[in-house]
């Protein structure tokens, strides 16, 4: 808590990287990262480093190609703590699930949700407030969002 109430919190939403096409019988939960999608999340987080970015906590959806991003997250971010992993960051669960998920860590000062879409299309228009915003949420992108406070509900 600083002098002024608490302390906000640095919110990164990381879309999961370039994935492997799904394939008959195989459950979308199975598609790995290729070797492009390997390559570019590298890259993204090697900028997200140079600008900063030190998560004190790193939350993943349980998909094979969100957790393999969640990793080269952590590696190239020197993060040594535990990935956990939520059902709240599935593709197609809602922002609501996500805002409790981070309620639970309400007291890191940055948080790396990564997850995939549309999830967090409508999660960033949650958490900003802005129902009507629509954005675009490619593969590999990363997207910072300052959190005031940490309440029932934003």
């Amino acid at each position: 808590m600083t002098a002024l109430g608490p302390r906000p919190m640095d919110v990164f939403l990381l879309r999961h990287g370039i994935a492997e096409n799904g394939r008959p019988g195989m459950p979308d939960a199975d598609r790995d990262l290729t070797s492009e999608g390997r390559r570019k999340t590298r890259e993204v987080m090697r900028l997200a480093r140079a600008a900063g970015v030190v998560p004190d906590c790193v939350i993943t959806s349980p998909y094979n190609r969100a957790l393999q991003t969640a990793e080269i997250a952590a590696s190239v971010l020197e993060y040594s703590g535990e990935l956990l992993s939520t059902q709240a960051l599935v593709p197609h669960s809602r922002p609501e699930l996500v805002w409790d998920e981070m309620r639970v860590h309400r007291d890191a000062g940055q948080l790396l949700l990564v997850g995939h879409e549309p999830l967090f299309s409508h999660l960033a228009s949650f958490l900003l407030d802005a129902p009507s915003l629509r954005i675009d949420f490619k593969k590999g992108a990363l997207m910072r969002i300052e959190i005031e406070q940490i309440g029932p509900r934003p």
